[in-house]
């Protein structure tokens, strides 16, 4: 499932084509994905403007002229595609719907936006914007990672005391936004933190250490236009290519790539997911 990065990398490629602009029709082939579509959804899309499109943890957020904000949510398979001509830039030559083209924007300035999903686990939903922090879906999260109140004082509170594995910890939607199993792993490897270890048991010190690791993780994925895996792409049909550099994640039986380690990665289950780790290294 797409992670932080992978859904900021959607947002700011769709920002330039949609945020500030109208969408001239909306067209919804079928009646919902993994849940159903809002009543009248085309209808109430058709004349909006975008005023601003924003993220919350791995949702993107689209606030409309009309007062309700469009929810985002990729899911497994989800892609937001762009295509048509529009001025200053050039995408991908428009094509038919496909079978899996399920909701279509067609934007003032001549984008053709497509959001295609394969296994239909994403969604779409509209909401009121002023209320749009009670949806079910985001009224629980924790801070954004990359924002001011992901700080190294609220981290070391909310761990203390935590008898879980930091690992599930920092997977926890409540207690930190966004970050998914890939992330996690890439960040307590270059912490030199074991997935294993209780979160409340880990010094002060070592938890405050991940704050700007987890920053630094994330933003270079971002900057690498986050990773594919299977089925992640940017809004131009491109690759992520930060499954490149990975340290830990889906490295198993590799050497440790931390400089003066000879151990190898070791992948263990946690919570019915893989975590990959340097046994040696991280303590």
């Amino acid at each position: 499932m797409p992670e932080l990065p992978e859904v900021e990398t959607v947002r700011r490629g769709l920002a330039p084509v949609m945020e500030g602009h109208r969408i001239d029709a909306a067209r919804v082939n079928r009646p919902d994905l993994r849940w159903p579509f809002p009543p009248r959804m085309a209808e109430r899309l058709t004349g909006a403007r975008i005023d601003r499109l924003g993220r919350r943890s791995k949702y993107i957020l689209a606030d409309l002229s009309t007062g309700e904000t469009l929810l985002i949510h990729l899911g497994m398979s989800g892609r937001m595609l762009i295509s048509g001509q529009t001025p200053g830039r050039f995408h991908h030559d428009r094509t038919a719907p496909g079978k899996h083209d399920h909701v279509e924007l067609d934007m003032d300035n001549g984008a053709h936006v497509t959001f295609n999903d394969a296994r239909r686990f994403g969604a779409m939903d509209l909401i009121d914007t002023a209320r749009a922090h009670d949806h079910w879906l985001l009224r629980d999260l924790g801070p954004e990672p990359l924002g001011n109140a992901f700080n190294e004082d609220y981290l070391v509170a909310r761990l203390k005391g935590r008898m879980t594995p930091i690992k599930t910890a920092l997977l926890d939607q409540r207690i930190v936004a966004g970050l998914g199993n890939i992330y996690v792993c890439e960040a307590l490897h270059r912490a030199g933190i074991s997935p294993r270890r209780k979160a409340g048991k880990i010094s002060a010190r070592r938890v405050a250490s991940l704050v700007p690791i987890i920053r630094d993780v994330l933003n270079d994925a971002i900057a690498a236009g986050g990773s594919s895996l299977r089925d992640h792409r940017r809004t131009d049909g491109e690759l992520g290519y930060f499954q490149h550099v990975f340290r830990a994640y889906g490295r198993e039986g590799q050497p440790c790539p931390t400089i003066g380690c000879r151990g190898e990665i070791a992948r263990i289950v946690q919570s019915g997911r893989s975590t990959f780790h340097c046994p040696q290294c991280q303590r």
